[in-house]
């Protein structure tokens, strides 16, 4: 009975964490830019993978802080793809941020205020700082007791050596406390922050590796440290711009992180931390890392959001934009006019373009196998194919949709591998985007509100993917 609920928890996770794009790991490049054909969960987009892949390589020689990057091409062609591919290839030190153009304008703010905030989370500041620390093996610990309560609190001495040198310090209350909050004990390698008084325990010595005859996977051996016990350490701290600013702005300080609710923060609080990160990069105490700033569905931004766009990017501190559309000549939101993916041609003239091209039937087919792979479905060859030609009709999203559905349907009738009768089942279960249309033209008298008599055949085939 165990089991059976070992196993049932850890599908649950399983199932989480698979997400439309939970199956990228990378751009799929090799060390000369070029695109490999299937890597890293990206399919085919050679031209689009390379472009970005040139970009990411400006990124990360600090060579295109400002500049802009549009992604431009039809639904699902991989557009938010190559953006979590460009994100997992940064790597966690470079500020990556994900934004809707819907998004700004749901948020509890002004439209400018979001996009300026969403501007800073993509900025970092590698901040560094020299910390004297002590760092060495614990070889005694005593701590005595008073004897009454209500007496002089408890004191002591902790006894820590390096290979060259052994010293003995008194301990107060506090680091009594924080020596048996991280349970240190004889045997322990501990560095401690002078300044803070900070414990941190790095693991235990190899000389005591065999005090006991069975420990857990958890336990760390490390050497026991050289020289001088005190010691200064150069520590770096990343944080971005926005985390700053939030800090400095509300009377709780960093715990306003946690809240969520930052609010607007004035321009004053924004200038003088400005200032202060140039002071520290004079100094040599700090380093600008230009991020990177996604926007998905760009056209749905207004003439005033694009209007800041283009200030924002010509300030100093700016990140790599990168936005998004499937829109083709379209109108500006907030105005009347017309304009190449409904971006005013100002900002479009900023933006380096890439564009996206529809998968092939062949490209289709190793998609889908990633995807059955990513979500543990197992399936036949014809019922591959057969869902191969469904994606080449229909739509990429709606063949990926039909895996884990038939998946579903096999379970029911007790099989293992997804068969073509299980594509059949669920293809006549759940309607595409052109059979759904047609439907609607047929009963569209049955329906409210109906004003499909303007649209006609020809419109139908327009309206799919």
């Amino acid at each position: 009975m165990t089991e059976l609920k070992l196993s049932e928890s850890r599908d649950l996770t399983r199932i989480e964490r698979i997400g439309a794009h939970s199956h990228i790991r990378g751009l799929g490049l090799d060390s000369s830019l070029e695109p490999r054909d299937v890597s890293e969960g990206m399919v085919g987009q050679a031209q689009a993978r390379k472009a970005a892949g040139v970009i990411l390589q400006m990124i990360k020689d600090g060579k295109i802080a400002g500049r802009a990057i549009l992604l431009a091409g039809q639904p699902g062609t991989g557009k938010t793809a190559i953006a979590m591919g460009m994100a997992k290839s940064l790597g966690l030190e470079t500020p990556f941020s994900m934004l809707s153009g819907s998004e700004i304008f749901s948020l509890e703010m002004s439209k400018t205020e979001a996009l300026m905030q969403a501007f800073r989370k993509s900025i970092g500041v590698r901040i560094k700082e020299e910390t004297e620390i002590i760092e060495g093996e614990v070889v005694e610990i005593q701590i005595d007791r008073p004897a009454v309560s209500g007496a002089a609190s408890k004191t002591g001495k902790l006894t820590l050596k390096t290979t060259d040198m052994e010293t003995v310090y008194d301990l107060g209350a506090k680091m009594i406390e924080a020596l048996g909050k991280e349970k240190v004990q004889s045997g322990d390698v501990i560095a401690i922050d002078k300044a803070s008084g900070k414990i941190t325990k790095l693991g235990r010595s190899f000389s005591r590796s065999r005090d006991y005859d069975a420990m857990g996977p958890q336990t760390k051996f490390v050497q026991c440290p050289d020289g001088e016990l005190q010691k200064r350490k150069e520590v770096v701290h990343s944080v971005t711009l926005h985390e700053i600013d939030v800090i400095n702005s509300r009377t709780q300080g960093f715990l306003a992180l946690f809240t969520g609710d930052t609010g607007e923060i004035r321009a004053e609080v924004r200038e003088q931390i400005d200032t202060k990160v140039a002071e520290w990069r004079e100094e040599g105490k700090a380093e600008i890392v230009p991020g990177v700033l996604f926007i998905d569905e760009v056209h749905m931004l207004d003439i005033e959001c694009f209007s800041f766009l283009n200030r924002a990017l010509e300030n100093e501190m700016a990140p790599i934009l990168v936005v998004a559309t499937n829109r083709g000549i379209t109108s500006i939101r907030g105005t009347n006019y017309k304009s190449p993916h409904g971006i005013p041609i100002d900002l479009l003239d900023r933006l380096l373009i890439i564009t996206t091209q529809p998968y092939s039937e062949d490209e289709i087919r190793k998609i889908l196998d990633i995807r059955c792979q990513e979500e543990d479905v197992e399936m036949s060859e014809d019922a591959k194919q057969l869902l191969t030609k469904i994606g080449h009709e229909t739509s990429l999203r709606y063949a990926i949709h039909l895996i884990t559905a038939s998946a579903l349907n096999c379970r029911k009738r007790k099989g293992m591998v997804v068969e073509v009768q299980d594509i059949t089942r669920v293809y006549s279960l759940f309607l595409d985007v052109r059979r759904s249309t047609q439907y609607l033209m047929e009963y569209q008298k049955e329906y409210m509100f109906n004003e499909a008599s303007i649209v006609d055949g020809g419109d139908a085939d327009a309206m799919h993917d």
